[in-house]
């Protein structure tokens, strides 16, 4: 087992290295090579990533410094991982064992390398219905695994303020969920607020001058059952209420927007520019016709590849019955 507690306390180890503990131990072993990302083995002296933390907001490694690797490595594996770290004079050594596979990697030390991106305005269509309020519970939850995981330095005050709306269980995936359950990863008491949470959403209607909404989160604050949960869920979507939810898209926007876009390239960013202006240009149709509508990206990672294709949507706001909802329109060159 891999144990670095018992094993090596003494080294007196960064935190790096109890984050590597904390993704083996998830058996979580995903390497990425800089050169021939084919190749299983490598005997040269190079920089080897392992995937940490990825997600829209954020592509986290753990950098094996100066590593050689012998044994093969088997990139389709899922199954138990066995570890076990030492050191041998000035070299590290991690032993990996992926069921009958062994893998050793020979490395000088463990670094972490954090890409930030932004994220307010990137979102998913995986789940229907009121898709604008699926895209934001999905952006505070990658901003929260951000601050969770990563050092207070990757992210600002603000963000770690608004992070803590994955505790306000009308907003969380208790309620407007932007992925399948199959997909969710649960929190302790996902439906039992925090009082800090609470008084984020009592600082925003009162921005809002919403009087009813001030209100109701005071009695929520005494009462934060899962049908008043519930209820404040049903009001967010209310045409009485939106404010709230764009000031607080806004706030999210602002945060997100210190960091830059993820690039994939000379040829596909000037592709990608393209689409861009060609949203840009229904947008304003669209406002010209008195019709509101947001541009969502959706984009695959840099450096680790995924199944996601970018996209461009634009999200068309209309009410009904005094319910805001959206329609998503797909836009290519």
């Amino acid at each position: 087992m891999f144990d670095i507690s018992d094993r090596i306390e003494p080294l007196e180890l960064s935190n790096v290295f109890y984050r590597l503990e904390e993704l083996l131990e998830q058996d979580q072993f995903e390497l990425i090579f800089p050169e021939d990302k084919h190749k299983n083995t490598f005997q040269k002296q190079q920089d080897i990533s392992l995937v940490y933390l990825m997600n829209d907001a954020v592509e986290s490694f753990l950098v094996f410094h100066n590593a050689t690797m012998t044994g093969e490595y088997q990139k389709e594996y899922e199954g138990e991982i066995l570890a076990v770290l030492d050191k041998k004079e000035e070299q590290y050594v991690l032993v990996v064992h992926q069921g009958d596979s062994v893998v050793t990697l020979f490395f000088d030390t463990l670094l972490q390398k954090n890409n930030l991106y932004n994220y307010g305005d990137v979102g998913h269509f995986w789940v229907k219905g009121y898709e604008y309020l699926r895209v934001l519970e999905y952006r505070l939850a990658i901003l929260r695994d951000k601050c969770d995981y990563l050092d207070e330095s990757c992210s600002t005050p603000e963000e770690r303020k608004l992070a803590s709306l994955v505790e306000f269980p009308p907003l969380n995936y208790c309620c407007y969920p932007a992925v399948p359950e199959k997909y969710i990863v649960p929190r302790e008491n996902p439906w039992q607020p925090t009082e800090k949470a609470i008084n984020l959403m009592l600082e925003i209607a009162k921005e809002a001058e919403d009087k009813t909404f001030i209100r109701l989160l005071s009695y929520y604050k005494k009462n934060s059952s899962t049908m008043m949960s519930r209820w404040i869920a049903y009001m967010l979507h209310r045409k009485n209420h939106i404010k709230i939810v764009n000031i607080l898209t806004k706030r999210l926007q602002k945060a997100a927007s210190i960091y830059p876009n993820r690039s994939f390239g000379t040829k596909n960013d000037i592709k990608i520019q393209k689409i861009l202006q060609k949203a840009e240009k229904r947008k304003q149709e669209l406002k010209e016709a008195g019709i509101k509508a947001d541009i969502i990206r959706e984009e695959p990672f840099v450096e680790a590849k995924d199944s996601v294709q970018y996209k461009i949507y634009i999200m068309k706001w209309k009410t009904q019955h005094g319910n805001y909802h959206t329609k998503i329109e797909e836009i290519t060159i």
